[in-house]
């Protein structure tokens, strides 16, 4: 039985949460709705759905060594994040934009304890990321 690396996961999910706290920021600083605040919007869907994918992935290896109750407070815990994800698809999918302001304020609270002194993602990481997105919309 090999060693579970939980490091590795939360190590990620932790740099993936600075990223949402720096888009949030930056996001926060726009007047309207142009590309950028496209990209970013979408960068956060990948962002959750990476976080969602951690969460399963460490939860699943708790309850292989029977830490059923810790994988399901990992799970409790971070549950919101696959909601997130669908809330803001659904969004960037319909072209609702006036519900961005209402989705932010209930993420801040989340990434409320990442202090951001200086930015340090780069805005070529969510280059491109809307029109990525947009490639998964049902065409009916």
């Amino acid at each position: 039985m090999g060693v579970i690396n939980t490091d590795s996961t939360g190590k990620q999910r932790n740099q993936t949460m600075r990223t949402v706290a720096e888009i949030l920021r930056r996001l926060s600083q726009k007047q309207q709705v142009d590309d950028e605040v496209r990209n970013m919007t979408a960068m956060l869907v990948y962002c959750f759905r990476e976080i969602e994918a951690g969460i399963e992935q460490s939860a699943t290896a708790w309850e292989k060594r029977d830490y059923w109750v810790k994988s399901e407070e990992l799970r409790q815990r971070w549950m919101w994040v696959g909601d997130m994800a669908d809330q803001l698809r659904t969004m960037l999918f319909t072209d609702q934009w006036t519900l961005l302001p209402p989705m932010m304020l209930k993420l801040l609270p989340r990434v409320a304890d990442i202090k951001i002194t200086k930015m340090t993602r780069d805005v070529s990481l969510w280059d491109g990321v809307y029109d990525k997105l947009m490639k998964e919309k049902p065409t009916h």
